[in-house]
């Protein structure tokens, strides 16, 4: 039986536009015509969407080696620009481009490549298990506006991949991602025949083509934020919003998690204790400063656990407003939970979690309540007038003072320093 999140997410994605080739091909020559748009633009705009679109879901401490494999006509320069944009986020990018084109802004395109030392290999000479070299591959051989039978080297690299595809585990082969639609397959009816290549991921651009309806893999994506209102009104398209200043936005069905095999390899410095400054303060305050020089969001924000005279505990996030020897300010309602808990039972922790940084510290503490502190009479200012509005007697601050420190440094494979 269908689940009703699975409804859910059908539903939502049959919400979205899906387009004919035809349509396809016109709303092309509308932007690049009335509307002023460039090829190269479009075609920046298409790859760094794809590359968006990789980033966000393989991490780079997993998917490092990528190999994008490029069509001779604008899908495949949406690969070459993908794979300028991948390099530069960090990824190690090689490209097969077996037929280049001599338009100048392919071969700008390559020359931009070259430049970063990106390799180019030759069909003939990809490795023969493209699992031993490759964590992704990205198929940006044919678009939409394909036509016929693929032709030598691209047929054997379509069957490479088709081959790839049915590997049961995904964790032992790459992760195969398509631009536009899966090279092979009919751009209105899909995957004919029942053989051709089955991606992990699609990244539709513009809107997705008809045959998006019968992609199966657990990631869809719709890159390309740059459909102007005239194309949206005289096509009827319905598109989800883009969240944020994201490229790229994630549309069909919610990829099925097996929570148990989420798990991040980090990769850190070590933590030894001969490194260890010997006052914990110091240590302390060295982290904190160096996630405050990261930019990390909100490095001060701490979860504190209190327990009441039952022994039940709970936890929120606060803010961290002080600290010292003395020990860790922090300020609240008097007459809130965790104040109440504090009062029957002066035990708590701390837990700092900077994850950009693969970082924690627990502390745990008893708290002193601090009658002096850093909240001032409120100056209010109203229609011309100006008045003090003083602090409420209901709010004030609590000094921890810690009795133990336990710092945390994630490393490779889930271990980590202590």
């Amino acid at each position: 039986m269908t689940s009703l999140a699975a409804s859910a997410a059908a539903a939502a994605a049959a919400e979205v536009t899906h387009l004919t080739q035809r349509d396809a091909a016109e709303i092309d020559e509308q932007l690049m015509g009335p509307l002023g748009f460039s090829v190269d633009q479009l075609m920046e705009l298409a790859g760094l969407s794809v590359a968006a679109a990789v980033a966000e879901v393989y991490k780079l401490s997993e998917h490092t080696r990528v190999l994008i494999i490029c069509g001779p006509g604008n899908n495949g320069g949406d690969g070459l620009v993908a794979a300028r944009h991948l390099y530069h986020i960090g990824y190690r990018p090689s490209v097969c481009y077996p037929k280049r084109t001599p338009k100048p802004l392919y071969s700008g395109l390559v020359t931009q490549l070259e430049s970063l030392s990106i390799p180019f290999i030759h069909a003939e000479d990809l490795p023969y298990d493209l699992s031993r070299e490759f964590d992704i591959i990205i198929d940006a051989m044919f678009g939409f506006s394909f036509h016929g039978t693929p032709r030598p080297p691209f047929d054997d690299l379509i069957q490479r991949l088709v081959s790839l595809s049915v590997i049961g585990n995904s964790d032992k082969r790459p992760a195969i991602i398509s631009v536009d639609i899966p090279s092979g397959w009919h751009v209105e009816e899909g995957d004919v025949n029942g053989g051709g290549i089955k991606p992990d991921m699609l990244v539709s651009l513009t809107a997705p083509k008809l045959c998006a309806k019968k992609f199966t893999g657990p990631h869809h994506f719709l890159g390309g934020r740059f459909v102007p209102p005239p194309i949206l009104n005289k096509y009827g398209l319905k598109l989800p919003p883009y969240p944020g200043t994201s490229m790229c936005v994630r549309i069909g069905k919610a990829p099925s998690v097996d929570i148990s095999s989420l798990r991040e390899n980090y990769i850190s410095p070590e933590l030894l204790e001969s490194q260890v400054m010997p006052d914990p303060f110091d240590q302390f305050l060295r982290w904190f400063d160096e996630a405050v020089t990261a930019a990390l969001r909100e490095p001060n924000a701490m979860a504190l656990t209190t327990v009441n005279k039952e022994g039940k505990p709970s936890s929120r996030m606060v803010l961290l407003k002080g600290v010292d020897k003395q020990g860790f300010v922090w300020y609240t309602n008097y007459g809130s939970h965790k104040a109440h808990d504090l009062s029957e039972n002066p035990n708590a922790a701390l837990l700092f979690y900077w994850n950009e940084m693969n970082r924690q510290i627990i502390v745990t503490l008893n708290y002193d309540w601090v009658s002096t502190t850093l909240m001032h009479p409120v100056i209010f200012i109203h229609e011309g007038t100006c008045s003090l509005i003083p602090k409420p007697e209901y709010w004030g601050g609590y000094r921890l003072t810690p009795r133990f420190f336990e710092f945390w440094q994630g490393q490779q494979s889930r271990l980590h320093d202590r």
